[in-house]
């Protein structure tokens, strides 16, 4: 027989059918029901009563559900839950007094019924399965929360130190700033320009231009390879400056001093965000107060790992962006930690490589940093973006993974998105941020 059938046949007479109002109780956990219910209008829930706790949402059941299927055919005649009407709600029903239709054909009620009983079964088992899924989600955001929490407490001690450390670089590193133009001014006027150029403005001109430049220099200037590479990388906006092409050495030599306070006392900015940052590794806010251009906060990270881009082609694809409203030490840190990383993967490749590239697409600022060191395994890739995980062994990283779950951090905290992909040729990050209506 099939379902339809049965239900024809059971539950269509009109005196075997109610209607209960919304708030009414059909069916009391732990009470009394020898009915099947088939749900003809209205919708209704099912609750599981724990004791000392809140009661537990089961299901909903609207037009076509059955109710009490476990109490009337196991023949316990006690309901597993209680069953409110969350609307006006029309029913029908049979109990265990009904007569049994066709039974020489389709076997007794329970035999006829047998599709109803599999379909409640499995209905609980997906449920049982679904709570074990939530519950293992639970414990692992508990995991989580405990391993933020020690983090937290390791990154308010290291915290403390280096904002001390930090200090004194900065404080000392502006005396040396005033007593390096004290002595110039004195003792090599000349050179001052030299100087004070490299600690205003630092290195400006990007690889490509440099290279050009230095062609230039060397071509029609009579000057050294190598010099001429450090001279272009200094002149002021890459225009060939008399001044300086007279006298190339002391130009290098004293901007080069500049830049170096210069990017010394620009990392010192950048290491107090990434301090707080740090401290806030377990939160959720991020301070957004500035009117940021991402191409100038990507060269300012560029320049804060020339160390680490020493052997590493560099190659800039800036596309025109708008402002973005947010933090700059933060972004600064976001495009240190994964050019940094792209560094260290790509300490055996030959030729190593980094592209960056920006553009917009409608509300998004999109970049992606791409490297072509050796491909990451599906593990690392999964992992890569939690925190405590961390391929390298010891060194500054202490081994804690915290950089790219900071990166991650930041990101999702402007409403942002970050995604890695790799193989054999590339790895590639792609960062999305969102533009302020």
């Amino acid at each position: 027989m099939r379902l339809s059938e049965l239900i024809e046949a059971y539950f269509s007479a009109p005196e075997r059918q109610i209607t209960i109002a919304p708030g009414e109780q059909l069916l009391v956990q732990g009470g009394f029901n020898d009915r099947l219910y088939y749900v003809l209008e209205g919708e209704l829930e099912g609750y599981y009563a724990q004791s000392q706790a809140s009661d537990v949402k089961l299901f909903s059941a609207s037009f076509g559900a059955f109710i009490g299927v476990h109490s009337f055919f196991s023949r316990t005649w006690v309901p597993s839950s209680t069953v409110v009407a969350k609307s006006q709600t029309r029913l029908a029903w049979i109990d265990r007094h009904v007569k049994v239709l066709e039974q020489t054909n389709w076997g007794t009620l329970t035999e006829q019924f047998m599709p109803v009983i599999v379909a409640e079964l499995s209905q609980r088992q997906r449920r049982a399965t679904q709570e074990a899924i939530e519950k293992e989600r639970a414990l692992e955001k508990l995991h989580l929360a405990e391993q933020m929490t020690t983090l937290g407490q390791l990154a308010a001690g290291l915290a403390h130190e280096l904002n001390n450390a930090i200090g004194v670089v900065s404080s000392k590193s502006e005396q040396l700033q005033n007593l390096v133009t004290e002595l110039l001014d004195e003792a090599h006027p000349q050179a001052l320009e030299f100087f004070q150029h490299g600690l205003t403005q630092g290195q400006r001109c990007s690889s490509k231009q440099a290279r050009t430049l230095a062609s230039q220099i060397e071509n029609y200037c009579g000057i050294g390879r190598q010099l001429a590479k450090s001279l272009a990388k200094a002149l002021p906006d890459g225009e060939l400056n008399p001044h300086w092409l007279a006298q190339p050495e002391d130009a290098v030599r004293f901007w080069q001093a500049g830049r170096d306070l210069h990017d010394l006392r620009l990392a010192a900015k950048h290491t107090v965000g990434i301090v707080q940052s740090v401290k806030q590794l377990g939160r959720t806010e991020i301070n957004q107060d500035e009117n940021v251009d991402i191409n100038d906060s990507i060269n300012k990270a560029v320049a804060l790992l020339q160390s680490d881009l020493r052997r590493v082609t560099v190659k800039m694809r800036p596309a025109e962006l708008p402002l973005f409203h947010g933090s700059q030490t933060e972004l600064v840190q976001v495009w240190v930690n994964i050019i940094k990383n792209a560094c260290d993967a790509m300490q055996d490749t030959e030729q190593p490589q980094v592209v960056i590239q920006t553009r917009l697409d409608k509300k998004r600022l999109l970049i992606t940093i791409a490297n072509n060191g050796p491909a990451m395994n599906e593990t690392v890739r999964r992992q890569i973006f939690q925190p405590n995980f961390t391929t390298k062994k010891g060194g500054l990283s202490f081994g804690l993974g915290l950089g790219l779950s900071i990166v991650k951090r930041i990101i999702t905290g402007y409403g942002g998105s970050i995604a890695v992909k790799s193989d054999n040729q590339h790895t590639i990050f792609r960062i999305k941020l969102p533009l302020e209506d």
